[in-house]
């Protein structure tokens, strides 16, 4: 037997996955009220959907700057979406604050692993390569593969762990706020000012 839907589970539902009430309702009916089960059906859902978003042109957005206390870093981000509407919302420019905050305090290099040289990644193999001199053919592949990774989430802004929830990466946070806001938001560029580097 299910338990009844009530408006504040579709609420409180919603306010955990930014989907829509309509599919927060459907999610919990399927899911005969196990609130679990109806983000597990979301994530699933949603996940398709920002499939789809992702390939939509992001020609509007925000240019924000971040000076932190003493001056002595700042960061200017361009931080793209869909329409003028949702670059004037309160939680978008929360989100790219955030942004300017992670950047400040874990200094990225880059935005993403596409734009990772491939000099500088043919030298962390060759340096990972050295470390794992000796050991067994099929564990250096895997080794060498976790130690690019643990190099990417150390110089590329999505990967790393977002300051302020270390349980999830800057790209989980980018994604949430697709989710919730329905819209394609890329991280265009940034720039990281430091005093006397």
């Amino acid at each position: 037997m299910s338990s009844p839907i009530t408006a504040q589970m579709v609420s409180d539902l919603r306010a955990k996955t930014g989907a829509g009430l309509l599919e927060c309702k459907k999610a919990l009916t399927e899911a005969n009220g196990n609130v679990e089960e109806a983000v597990t059906i979301l994530r699933k859902k949603l996940g398709s959907k920002l499939d789809k978003l992702s390939s939509r042109a992001t020609k509007e957005g925000v240019i924000e700057s971040y000076i932190h206390v003493g001056g002595k870093v700042g960061v200017l981000i361009e931080v793209n979406c869909e329409t003028d509407f949702v670059a004037r919302n309160d939680g978008f420019r929360v989100f790219v604050k955030d942004l300017c905050l992670q950047i400040a305090a874990a200094s990225p290099l880059y935005v993403s692993r596409e734009e990772v040289p491939e000099a500088e990644l043919a030298k962390e193999r060759e340096i990972a390569m050295a470390q794992v001199a000796g050991k067994p053919p099929a564990a250096v592949q895997k080794i060498v593969e976790g130690k690019l990774d643990k190099h990417y989430s150390t110089v590329c802004l999505l990967d790393q762990p977002f300051v302020k929830l270390p349980e999830k990466t800057v790209k989980d946070l980018l994604s949430d706020q697709i989710a919730k806001i329905g819209e394609n938001i890329q991280v265009r560029r940034f720039v990281r000012y430091q005093l006397g580097s």
